[in-house]
Order: C-alpha cells, then sequence, then structure tokens
C-alpha cells in the first residue's frame, strides 16, 4: 500500500518511518512512502504558499491552487483525505476501512488552515483526530496513517495483536500486565488479578470482558452507552 503526504515541511513526515514497526514495514515493500513539499509547486522565487485571508483575521492561508496542481501530478488511483479539526473525528472502523485502499493521499494543513475551495474540489474525505487544535497537519496525517498500517496484513508481527483491541465492539480494551514475579513485592498494593496466572481461559476471558466494561464505563460513558445500546438490540432479536 502506499501513503503519500503533502506538507509545507517534509522533514516532520520522514523522521517518523525511521525506527520501529513501519520501519520494518517499508523494507517488507508492505508499504511505501512518498513526501511532497507543497512550496515546490509555486512558481515565484521566494516559493511563496500562503497568503492572507479574505475579509481579514489573524493567520495565513495555504493556496488551493498549489495544492490542487500537487494532487494533480499524483497517479491515480489515489484517495485523498485532508486533516481538519473542523472535520468528523477519525475511527479504528475508518482504519480498518481505509487499510484495503490501494493509495492514500494525505494533505497536511498549516498556519490557517486551507483555502475551502481545494478542499471541495480535491477531497475524498475529511478527517479530525481530536477536539484540539495543533499547528499542522502532519501529526494528524502520521496518525491516521500508522492506524491504518497496522491493519494491514504482515506490518504486525503478531497478527493477533489486533484482536480484542480498544474500541472493538465498543469497549476500551481491557488492562493488561507484565508477567514478571519479582514485581509483586514493589507493587504489592497493586496486584493484578490473580485470575489472570490460573489458565482458565474462559474465565480469564469473561474477567477481562467484565474489566472492559468497567474501564469503559468509567473513562468513556459516550462509548458505554453505546454499547449498552448495541447490546439491547441484540438482547431484543
Amino acid at each position: 500500500m502506499r501513503f503519500s503526504f503533502l506538507s509545507l515541511f517534509p522533514n516532520l513526515i520522514s523522521s517518523y518511518f525511521q525506527d520501529s514497526i513501519l520501519k520494518n514495514a517499508i523494507k517488507k515493500n508492505l508499504i511505501q512512502i512518498c513526501i511532497t513539499n507543497i512550496r515546490d509547486y509555486a512558481k515565484d522565487k521566494y516559493q511563496k504558499a500562503d497568503y492572507p485571508q479574505i475579509g481579514g483575521g489573524a493567520g495565513q492561508v495555504l493556496r488551493p491552487d498549489l495544492i490542487k496542481d500537487a494532487l494533480d501530478n499524483i497517479p491515480d488511483p489515489k484517495h485523498i483525505i485532508f486533516l481538519s479539526p473542523t472535520a468528523k473525528p477519525f475511527t479504528q472502523t475508518d482504519a480498518i476501512r481505509l487499510a484495503s485502499k490501494q493509495h492514500i493521499v494525505f494533505v497536511c494543513g498549516r498556519y490557517e488552515g486551507f483555502d475551502e475551495r481545494c478542499v471541495e474540489m480535491c477531497a475524498n474525505e475529511v478527517f479530525s483526530i481530536g477536539d484540539f487544535i495543533l499547528t499542522g497537519g502532519e501529526l494528524a496525517a502520521l496518525c491516521l496513517c500508522d492506524s491504518i498500517s497496522r491493519q494491514i496484513k504482515g506490518v504486525l508481527g503478531n497478527p493477533e495483536s489486533l484482536i480484542g483491541e480498544s474500541f472493538e465492539f465498543s469497549l476500551l480494551e481491557a488492562p493488561n500486565f507484565s508477567r514478571i514475579m519479582d514485581l509483586e513485592k514493589k507493587f504489592q498494593n497493586f496486584l493484578p488479578p490473580s485470575e489472570y496466572s490460573k489458565g482458565n481461559h474462559s474465565r480469564i476471558a469473561d474477567l477481562k470482558n467484565n474489566l472492559a466494561i468497567l474501564k469503559t464505563k468509567y473513562f468513556r460513558p459516550d462509548l458505554y452507552q453505546k454499547w449498552k445500546a448495541i447490546k439491547r438490540v441484540c438482547n431484543e432479536k
């Protein structure tokens, strides 16, 4: 699968792929990374890519023609994603769905964001990673790329790592503990549930499910209500 990034600061992106799982995925040719500097499409000698807003206001806006020219130069097929805090939230369901695409292009905003015309003309989808503002879209694009990549077969060393993750069935993942016995004295007031060590996988699964429900209820009451609604519908069938 190929991922392309459009950015004013390519170095912010390239460094992320120099270590760990995604570096290995590139070596195995499971994913390909291509980074384009939007400024390369500016025709003036200063390679100016941002201009003041129409109607005034603080912050510069990226030129839509540069983004469109850069996107037009990327061969099809491509699925174009813009990153913006004004968009719908990206979810695990989106990551699973998008992992089947051949080529995803992330367009990273800067300053006050995009000229809306380039979003309307070029975007297949627009995503946010949360209700907060970043200095640019590069981090958001890397979050999506990472999340999508790990859904591609072979990227994770153990495919079972994808089983029982947070957000599956609208629940957070149950607590996990490392198997190191000599930690018990140091953390004697915080021992893992003894059931985890008894080898009864059915009871362990039930316990983990109950702990996942409790964790979701505490940290994400919105997800907990969604889980309850789904369970209610399933019970009525």
